[in-house]
């Protein structure tokens, strides 16, 4: 280890993660991301009051929904890159004071560019919540454990996805939508001080006391050529995982309109998904951890794309029993998946693989859409979920690839 790194660590080259660090580690990764997350999808709940205070069309809400969740995707590899200079726990901290207080500006704006600088400042604090908590949990769980963690982290997300707005919402209920948003912001600071204190000062080369010897900041995980190729091809199966996701999420909602179904069956469909999706992120990093990483992908993957043809020909009731499943499956491999960053990674540069990870699944779900619907408009909805289904598969060769280059644990 460098004698900046042991110094900023005020550890020793040898030392290892004890298990309250453990605990301090996961908590606090698990709660940045559920506060971030749910921070993002906030903006969702406050678009149709915005449209009434300000007046707005819809191309103007697009571009709100833009500044946050492009200034999110856009930063993180530089929040990466910056962790690596000024340590996580500084870096994270002031990202999520950053994000406090752009919901802060946000309550008390007074136009709509005043709320453009408001979620650009929010979502640049929001862009150091993946990279750099991704990489915490690595740094303390080693090994199989190490999936598992980032599973439990995973999962925290989605639970901040749901709980926040749906705070927000009995909020706006009891108060106007400033001073509520006031509030929120103020949890921000409130969240970056217990982050700031509460983060383990862990030098890169410190692993879990339930694994073997520390590994050298300068050591690869993984050698020979495979390793050359391993996170490149990672990245490839969860750009295409994260596409098939929001290409299928598109096309759901008119899948089921011509099963006869109402808007509100069609919403409690999506929430069907969306609860199946946040028990599948953390089943399957348990999952992954057993039968390991290559099995897992090749399983969740081949039963997306059953799900999605078995969906097609289905009545409505059964389409909503199987969409759970669906859902299960559709986000369950992403955890898998972002627990193996470690296995390919030198630990000195995890913070910046993460984030070159969720920029590249973030900008490959985002630009999705729009791609999957010039090909819905050219051939229909059916014909357009059975491309979707086609390309989920080229995750299975593409995880055979992958395989020479993980430790053979991981496999």
């Amino acid at each position: 280890m460098s004698v900046v790194a042991e110094e900023a660590s005020g550890r020793p080259a040898d030392a290892v993660a004890s298990k309250g660090e453990e605990r301090r580690a996961l908590g606090v990764a698990s709660g940045a991301h559920a506060l971030h997350d749910g921070y993002t999808d906030l903006v969702y709940v406050m678009l149709p009051i915005w449209q009434a205070e300000f007046g707005i069309g819809y191309a103007a809400l697009g571009l709100l929904r833009t500044c946050f969740s492009g200034t999110l995707a856009a930063l993180q590899i530089p929040s990466g890159l910056l962790s690596e200079r000024l340590g996580v726990p500084l870096v994270l901290a002031a990202g999520t004071a950053l994000s406090g207080l752009g919901y802060l500006l946000a309550g008390a704006s007074i136009g709509f560019w005043t709320l453009v600088i408001a979620l650009l400042i929010g979502g640049l604090g929001a862009s150091t919540q993946h990279p750099l908590a991704s990489a915490l949990v690595a740094r303390a769980f080693a090994g199989p454990r190490s999936l598992k963690a980032l599973g439990t982290y995973n999962f925290a997300g989605d639970i901040g996805k749901m709980s926040l707005p749906a705070a927000a919402s009995l909020m706006l209920v009891l108060l106007p939508w400033q001073p509520t948003l006031a509030i929120l912001g103020l949890l921000g600071f409130a969240a970056a001080v217990a982050i700031f204190w509460l983060t383990p000062r862990l030098p890169v080369e410190v692993i879990s006391a339930q694994d073997g010897q520390p590994m050298p900041a300068t050591a690869v995980m993984v050698s020979g050529s495979s390793s050359r190729i391993g996170f490149p091809v990672l990245l490839s199966i969860g750009m295409v995982d994260s596409a098939t996701r929001m290409g299928f999420l598109i096309f759901l909602p008119f899948v089921l309109l011509s099963k006869g179904a109402g808007l509100p069956t069609v919403g409690l469909a999506l929430t069907l998904v969306f609860a199946g999706g946040a028990v599948g992120k953390l089943v399957c990093a348990f999952i992954g951890a057993r039968i390991g990483v290559i099995a897992t992908v090749c399983l969740t993957e081949g039963l997306t794309t059953v799900g999605i043809l078995a969906l097609l020909p289905l009545p409505l009731e059964a389409a909503l029993i199987l969409l759970p499943v669906i859902g299960v499956m559709l986000n369950g491999t992403s955890s898998v998946l972002y627990g193996s960053v470690p296995e390919l990674v030198e630990p000195a540069k995890r913070a910046r693989a993460f984030g070159i990870f969720y920029t590249g699944t973030i900008g490959a779900g985002a630009i999705a859409p729009a791609l999957y619907g010039l090909v819905g408009d050219a051939v229909g909805v059916p014909t357009a979920l059975m491309v979707i289904a086609g390309v989920c598969l080229l995750t299975i060769p593409l995880a055979l690839v992958l395989r020479p280059a993980l430790p053979r644990a991981a496999r």
